[in-house]
């Protein structure tokens, strides 16, 4: 069963990889990721489609709900592919593309003129995390998971402009707690971060997503485009210093480094999540 609340539909020929699935009902346009079997783990295949999904400026569409298929919302990004990407290119040349490109995934969410939506269930690790807080608003399950692995796996905090995202909504010292220590917390700690607006049994989620997107569809498309972009123009006033333009060079040469000593026998210290 879909999870969401309206039949869902592959995207057409081209698209390669069916990662993502996609359904338009009227004002609310539903994306899926849809690779429930690897946890809907974040890959380039993914990016792409998701930045043609969002690519969309129908001034009809006021509403983009982003949900997870399967058990989980999102377990983060695919380690396996950033190996390989590494293994192709040692000074990080793959990484740094996909960085930029999650960068721009998250930008087109929270940039894009509908409101945006997570409907979160199961886990929402990392990159996982950094989809669902780049939407406008935020619903998860009782049960949700949420969690920052990135410090435990020798990685900086430096993926799709996460870091200063929290900083704005979540506060400095409390997402540095979050950030130092790696744990996971669950859905009403994060409605009480702000990282959710709503927590409901998992049964009630599509319900709670259609007591927003129903009564949002109906605001006139430009008072709904210029109202968020006020939100946005306020929220960057309060990020002068965002420097998330070097996540992708960040992750990459963090990468690059742990990959030369390993290959070197030299070990960096990391130890597992």
């Amino acid at each position: 069963m879909s999870a969401l609340p309206i039949p869902v539909q592959a995207l057409g020929p081209g698209w390669g990889p069916r990662t993502l699935r996609t359904d338009r009902q009227g004002a609310v346009l539903s994306v899926e990721l849809a690779d429930p079997d690897r946890g809907n783990a974040v890959t380039e295949a993914l990016l792409d489609e998701l930045l043609a999904a969002l690519d969309t400026r129908d001034p009809e569409v006021r509403v983009i709900v982003l949900s997870g298929a399967g058990a989980d919302f999102c377990l983060g990004g695919d380690r396996t592919e950033y190996a390989g990407q590494l293994a192709q290119d040692p000074t990080g040349g793959g990484v740094r593309g996909s960085g930029a490109k999650a960068r721009r995934v998250c930008e087109a969410l929270a940039q894009h003129p509908a409101v945006t939506i997570a409907r979160v269930q199961g886990k929402a690790v990392g990159a996982g995390l950094a989809l669902a807080l780049a939407c406008d608003l935020r619903v998860g399950a009782e049960d949700a998971t949420f969690r920052l692995p990135e410090l435990a796996l020798g990685l900086p905090t430096a993926w799709g402009g996460l870091l200063p995202r929290l900083i704005s909504e979540v506060g400095a010292a409390r997402v540095r707690e979050l950030v130092l220590t790696c744990r996971t917390f669950g859905a009403h700690e994060a409605r009480d971060l702000s990282i959710l607006q709503k927590v409901v049994p998992e049964a009630d989620l599509d319900a709670a997503v259609r007591s927003w997107a129903a009564p949002v569809s109906r605001r006139p498309a430009a008072a709904l485009r210029v109202t968020k972009q006020l939100f946005n123009a306020y929220a960057g006033a309060s990020r002068l210093a965002d420097i998330t333009a070097l996540d992708a060079e960040l992750m990459a040469s963090v990468l690059a480094e742990r990959a030369y000593t390993a290959a070197r026998g030299v070990t960096d210290g990391t130890h597992g999540p």
